[in-house]
């Protein structure tokens, strides 16, 4: 495809890789900017793009759940790192994991190697100029970057805490104490009663079973620990509530750990006799973090404690007494925009609409989303370039109603704070009884079909789908 126009994409994590090679791939020539390898941010370990640094799961496959509709909807409108994640997953029931050092360089290799993309390495202050530019720094925009976006949109940046789990090794595990098994052994979905189980003793997570003495000791810990002291931008900010630390759950009391992370709900102890009451008073689960399955992740246990107590935190979950640990959690800054205010569901800013933003800068959360968001924001810089309207999906559709939820207009002038894709953000089915919609199962697969039926209809019907499907290879 022959043009004169240009594109830069800032930033080479999820979003941006997906939006650069969109791009890419619809024949535009893009100009990739990223601050490695020259530079590294505080949570970023690696010298490669595409890094994924709080967990390796990309979140469920299951169609019944918000994040696998939204993964069915990528695929039917043509995303290339979901492609790219599956030749690297590792086990994980019905998530989506990846080996995260296997994945950051296929997607950097696949960048480099694309005719299309000019990588540019180091740190951009200034937006470049070009006809069309997607930032998609992340969380961890650079501080000068971040100045000339708050200029941009004519606000200060928000800011809140993520955080990432510490990862040991499988081998140091006490598997005489711990155990391998899936919430009612079971790989899909159920609705089985805490003491209905399935004969299979296989799983995808490694779970550490408390006893209450245990557990209590474990919160009284976290509560006492030295923590790392936050920075004066730091204080004063609220958590996003799906990486809340483990530290600030203790802290809100004794309970609440073993109703959010470590709820023993669905889990039975092989150790224990047969007869007795097998499930744990509170359990914490590991999860595969690469292919070889040698490294584990401490599920939900993102923290802001030293790496000494870390370290004698660890050793107070059973069957973790003697674990070798590879990396202890971090915590770091998060950077977005108030997207009510400034930003379209088109992902154009309204005051600069050659602009556009993808990932976590959008106030959208999850790895799945970030790639989401790039997509999106790749399709329309295609359009813009190309001299067409820009697209917006069917709200019915999950990642149409991500894109809405994050731009209403109700939202302008107030709190606004991230937020991952979910059922409620997703319009009501109409004309079904309400004793159906109690079923979550029975409404999840609802809205599931009203999804796909609406993405299906919009891409055979709107006005640029016919271009918009020969330059990305999908059919419907």
């Amino acid at each position: 495809m022959a043009t004169t126009k240009t594109v830069a994409v800032v930033g080479a994590g999820l979003a941006g890789s997906e939006a650069a090679l969109q791009l890419a791939h619809a024949g535009f020539h893009v100009t990739l900017h990223d601050i490695k390898p020259t530079q590294q941010s505080p949570a970023h370990h690696e010298p490669t793009f595409a890094e994924i640094v709080c967990s390796n799961s990309m979140g469920s496959l299951q169609p019944s759940s918000a994040s696998g509709l939204l993964k069915q909807e990528m695929e039917l409108l043509g995303c290339h790192l979901l492609t790219l994640a599956k030749q690297v997953a590792v086990p994980a029931g019905n998530a989506l994991a990846v080996d995260r050092n296997a994945f950051t360089q296929l997607v950097t290799d696949t960048l480099h190697a694309h005719p299309n993309i000019t990588v540019m390495c180091g740190e951009v202050t200034e937006l470049p100029a070009a006809d069309v530019v997607i930032v998609a720094t992340g969380p961890l925009t650079t501080p000068a970057l971040a100045q000339t976006l708050s200029k941009l949109v004519n606000r200060e940046q928000l800011f809140f805490f993520d955080a990432a789990s510490p990862i040991l090794t499988r081998d140091s595990i006490d598997m005489s104490i711990a155990f391998v098994q899936d919430r009612y052994d079971k790989k899909v979905d159920s609705h089985l009663d805490d003491d209905q189980f399935a004969s299979e003793d296989e799983g995808s997570y490694i779970n550490c079973p408390f006893t209450q003495p245990q557990y209590e000791a474990l919160v009284n810990f976290l509560n006492t620990a030295e923590k790392v002291p936050l920075k004066d931008f730091e204080k004063d900010t609220s958590f996003f509530e799906s990486c809340v630390p483990v530290d600030e759950l203790a802290r809100r009391g004794v309970e609440t750990l073993r109703y959010g992370p470590m709820k023993p709900k669905g889990l039975r102890n092989p150790h224990l006799p047969e007869g007795s009451f097998q499930q744990p008073y509170a359990v914490v689960q590991l999860r595969q973090d690469n292919r070889e399955g040698t490294l584990y992740n401490i599920v939900g246990f993102q923290t802001n404690l030293k790496w000494g107590p870390q370290a004698e935190m660890i050793r107070l979950i059973p069957g973790l007494e003697n674990a070798d640990v590879v990396r202890f959690g971090v915590m770091h800054r998060n950077t977005y925009l108030h997207s009510p205010e400034v930003l379209q569901p088109t992902l154009q800013l309204k005051a600069h609409p050659h602009v556009l933003i993808a990932g976590q800068l959008t106030g959208t959360e999850g790895y799945t989303e970030s790639i989401a968001t790039g997509m999106w924001a790749g399709r329309n810089a295609i359009c813009l370039l190309q001299g067409d309207a820009p697209l917006t999906l069917p709200k019915e559709t999950m990642l149409g109603a991500l894109l809405a939820y994050i731009t209403r207009d109700e939202a302008a002038g107030k709190k606004f704070q991230p937020i991952n894709s979910n059922w409620g953000i997703v319009p009501a089915i109409s004309g079904v009884p309400r004793r159906v919609l109690k079923d979550k199962r029975e409404k999840a697969r609802l809205l599931g079909e009203q999804a796909i039926t609406a993405l299906t209809a919009w891409m055979q019907t709107h006005p640029a789908s016919g271009a918009f499907k020969q330059a990305v290879g999908v059919t419907c």
